[in-house]
């Protein structure tokens, strides 16, 4: 994965907003293509059908929380 020399610098501000720590463009596209490899392994989109599922478990746990 490729990041823009642009991508390396929102991701340098957001890390200084974050932690407070500046970090150098090499530091930036490293852990930033990390996070984005990361990423692209854990996230996953929800079909519609999982979605809907998902929606009816909240919807069940919420029903079950206020029965006393």
């Amino acid at each position: 994965m490729m990041l823009s020399d642009e991508n390396i610098i929102v991701f340098q501000k957001l890390y200084k907003e974050h932690f407070g720590k500046d970090i150098s463009k090499e530091d930036a596209y490293k852990q930033g293509t990390k996070f984005l490899r990361l990423m692209s392994l854990v996230y996953r989109p929800m079909t519609r059908e999982e979605f809907q599922f998902a929606q009816e478990r909240q919807a069940e746990s919420l029903r079950k929380q206020r029965i006393p």
